[in-house]
């Protein structure tokens, strides 16, 4: 008679995926979705990991738009990020309004960049909004020129 092989551990598989980095609740449920892990074992393992404090959206989202920031993005591209790993907007509001304001993070990319429509142009790219970009370029520099992206 053939063995058939016992279904992985919802809890230790959700650990693994955390080993090398924090994950929201959705990126966890969806691995174990892939794995095959039944609705109600995924709801339990990800309410023990959250008992535990191994995953918190709240930690995972202010982490992950702090490290987005630092590498130049702007509250629209974090916005998107976060969305996109499953954190809904209430949390990644929360995360968005403890970063440095986004006005404060273009000034410093237009010192280093300089004040040219190239620079209005990369900021667009990066997620900045338009009012920021003109507050920052100063409204006939950065409108007509960012719109051309």
């Amino acid at each position: 008679m053939e063995r058939v092989p016992e279904p992985p551990d919802p809890v230790e598989l959700a650990t693994r995926a955390l080993r090398h980095r924090d994950r929201s609740a959705h990126e966890i449920a969806e691995r174990l979705e892939r794995a095959g892990v039944d609705e109600a074992a995924r709801a339990e393992a990800l309410d023990t990991l959250a008992r535990l404090g191994y995953v918190d959206d709240g930690r995972f989202a202010q982490t992950r738009a702090q490290a987005l920031a630092g590498r130049g993005q702007g509250d629209a591209a974090i916005r998107f990020d976060l969305q996109r790993h499953g954190v809904d907007s209430e949390t990644a509001d929360a995360a968005l309004d403890a970063l440095e304001p986004e006005l404060v993070r273009v000034r410093l990319v237009v010192e280093r960049r300089g004040a040219t429509p190239r620079t209005a142009r990369h900021l667009f790219a990066k997620g900045f909004s338009r009012e920021t970009i003109d507050a920052a370029l100063g409204d006939g520099l950065a409108s007509g020129d960012a719109e051309a992206v």
